[in-house]
């Protein structure tokens, strides 16, 4: 069976007022369209075609959350558990209501993701960057960035230190020094810094005096192009900066901030499950000789593949339920009945379970999600990460 889908943008004061206005082709927005949510989550469910929300049809069993994510400013620096982590975090905290500004776990669940660019451009932070590297962007700063730069050159952790020193709230005065530094070497850089003091720069003018600002200079700048992806593991800092693209992740709620953001910031929880092991983050690159582009993840919760489609339809095995999202073009899916069933961009057909090919035809481009492994293998594999 085969559902049609849509939902309303969310207005977070990151989103664009044209970024998805532009993707499907209407006027900008009045307010700030940031997400497209296509799953059965609670926080906010996809409309069903004349059957009501997503998750009255599935039960909330989606393993996956499937939006399309326009930044017009950068979003917050944040974390997400893996599942031991998540559900030893659930446990502590029942006796919080959900909607308890103390509660940091709002399910038991890990939170992977992948970030596909459908934007020529598309900026992140991904990842800490290695210590050496970071010291010679330091040099570029100057002498503003001594005391964060004497934190990375001691023993140990540093990574760790200097990121709990600078969200302490005790270095308050050398992360303005150092964001004032930043924006002036920015306007004078123009070497292999350059991309991402701008980058800073622009973060620091965003959100003055948050000390997320200096934690951004500690991490991988990342440029997307179009079709190019990010995968995100637990425990891996990053935040989006700008552009507009196709986010999958599991059907989790479970972020932890480490700046860029009014909402609260438990140091210590953010410590306790990042990963501050340094390097790049693998950018995911589409293909080049074929219609489909799969994005290796590794994941139980989820897989996903682009799609160009050319005129000749294409039938493809699934394994339910399927989500087609078209992002460009004219296309249409079919499923067992053999009924063209069309999908707007901007919108998403969901076929269930029983549904084993589906059959895209028409031009354009689509992504296709799906379970990254049968429910009995998800366990499997959950079992694994808690043990590793």
């Amino acid at each position: 069976m085969l559902l049609s889908l849509s939902n309303v943008p969310r207005d977070y004061a990151w989103g664009s007022h044209t970024l998805l206005a532009e993707l499907e082709g209407r006027a900008p927005s009045a307010e700030p369209e940031a997400e497209v949510w296509f799953g059965d989550h609670p926080g906010d469910p996809a409309d069903v075609a004349g059957d009501g929300t997503l998750d009255a049809v599935t039960g909330g069993t989606l393993p996956y959350l499937l939006k399309l994510l326009a930044a017009a400013s950068p979003l917050s620096i944040q974390v997400h558990p893996t599942v031991e982590q998540a559900r030893a975090g659930w446990e502590r905290e029942t006796g919080l209501s959900l909607d308890d500004p103390e509660r940091n776990y709002r399910d038991a669940n890990h939170k992977p993701e992948l970030i596909v660019a459908l934007s020529e451009r598309f900026e992140s932070l991904s990842g800490l960057r290695p210590v050496a590297e970071t010291l010679r962007l330091l040099e570029i700063v100057g002498s503003s960035a001594d005391p964060l730069r004497a934190r990375l050159s001691g023993d140990g952790d540093v990574l760790r230190d200097a990121i709990g020193w600078l969200l302490s709230g005790e270095a308050q005065g050398d992360v303005d020094v150092i964001a004032a530094a930043v924006g002036q070497a920015s306007e004078t850089e123009s070497g292999e810094w350059a991309d991402a003091l701008r980058a800073v720069a622009g973060i620091a003018d965003a959100y003055p005096g948050d000390p997320g600002v200096v934690v951004a200079l500690l991490m991988n700048h990342v440029v997307l192009s179009r079709g190019e992806g990010v995968f995100l593991k637990a425990g891996l800092l990053h935040a989006y900066i700008s552009g507009l693209g196709v986010e999958i992740m599991a059907a989790s709620d479970n972020v932890l901030r480490g700046g860029l953001t009014p909402k609260r910031i438990d140091v210590p929880e953010l410590l306790s499950i990042l990963d501050t092991t340094p390097g790049a983050v693998p950018v995911l690159r589409p293909s080049t000789g074929g219609a489909i582009t799969e994005y290796p993840v590794g994941v139980p919760d989820f897989a996903l593949r682009r799609v160009t489609l050319a005129g000749e339809p294409l039938t493809m095995p699934v394994r339910g339920p399927a989500m087609v999202l078209a992002t460009a073009g004219d296309t249409a899916v079919s499923g067992a009945d053999a009924v063209s069933r069309a999908v707007p961009v901007g919108h998403a057909v969901l076929a269930t379970e029983d549904e084993s090919s589906l059959t895209l035809s028409g031009t354009g481009e689509v992504f296709i999600a799906t379970p990254g492994s049968l429910p009995e293998e998800r366990e499997r594999a959950r079992h694994a990460d808690e043990a590793s």
